[in-house]
């Protein structure tokens, strides 16, 4: 059995954070908001007052953080993990979604006080959380990874290793870019069809069925089909809009462009503008809907 913390227990984390209670790990968990630990002190999980504490002779630290301010407050604040005592050469695995800049100066901090990095964002849902299913995309070194496998593996179907460090962070980066032109894009075709006189339940149900699907898509058709923005909310437009601006600042970083991922960064500007980004992502299509009324 190893000393594990797992830092950030919301949708995603509180399932990760259970997975490594049932491989046998003691598990000590710190969620800013502490009622979001209670069903995982439950099941056996300890929970910590700082972040710090949590990794206090951790061998393994994971985080799941909504962006950079979290994860710098989390690992580097004044109680945070590493100004604690993890373990001598404790693997620290970041598994939030964050921008590239963030990702590479976190390493640099983590590994100059002779622990592990690595950088292992994560693609699924909640129920693939609690299910182990999701799926890691992860950048690291080869050994390092090696090292960090046996904690890893009880989180998930697969881990696709793309490199070195910043290589998980720029893959999750990039295609939750496409994710983002792929939402506005199916808004905009729904209203068209609607305003063609075609049903929306239908579209969606014929989109889910053809060439242009995806489960990005057909999830978020199926969303928009039913006006349902409020209800069992999975991604936020604000955590859209977050995961775009962060992937077009690697995207001029890179010096290329980036012009329909623009073009989306700007709708879900707009659902954020109109007090809208705690509901559903789907939500895009109503202020789509408002944009497009010719006076």
């Amino acid at each position: 059995m190893s000393r594990v913390a797992f830092l950030g227990t919301g949708l995603m984390g509180a399932g990760m954070a259970r997975r490594l209670l049932h491989a046998g790990h003691d598990v000590s968990v710190y969620n800013r908001s502490a009622e979001k630990t209670a069903s995982l002190a439950d099941v056996g999980a300890i929970v910590a007052r700082t972040p710090g504490e949590a990794a206090k002779g951790a061998e393994a630290v994971f985080a799941m953080l909504a962006d950079d301010g979290a994860s710098r407050a989390v690992w580097l604040g004044e109680h945070g993990v590493l100004a604690g005592a993890p373990a001598k050469g404790a693997i620290c695995v970041e598994c939030s979604t964050l921008s590239h800049d963030w990702v590479l100066e976190l390493a640099g901090e983590v590994q100059s006080r002779g622990h592990i990095y690595v950088d292992c964002p994560v693609t699924g849902y909640p129920h693939m959380a609690e299910d182990g299913t999701v799926t890691l995309f992860a950048g690291a070194a080869k050994a390092d990874l090696a090292v960090a496998r046996p904690f890893l593996e009880p989180l998930c179907k697969e881990i696709i290793h793309f490199g070195e460090v910043g290589t998980g962070t720029a893959y999750k980066l990039m295609v939750n870019l496409m994710g983002a032109v792929q939402i506005a894009a199916v808004a905009e075709g729904l209203l068209i069809a609607e305003k063609a006189g075609l049903e929306r339940e239908l579209v969606a149900e014929a989109i889910s069925k053809g060439a242009a699907a995806s489960p990005q898509v057909i999830r978020n058709a199926k969303r928009m089909a039913e006006g349902d923005h409020e209800h069992d909310i999975t991604f936020t437009g604000k955590l859209r809009l977050k995961d775009t601006l962060y992937a077009l600042e690697l995207v001029d970083k890179l010096e290329i462009s980036a012009p329909f991922g623009q073009v989306a960064g700007d709708a879900f500007r707009r659902q954020i503008a109109c007090g809208l980004g705690d509901l559903s992502e789907s939500k895009i299509i109503d202020v789509l809907a408002q944009l497009g009324r010719k006076p």
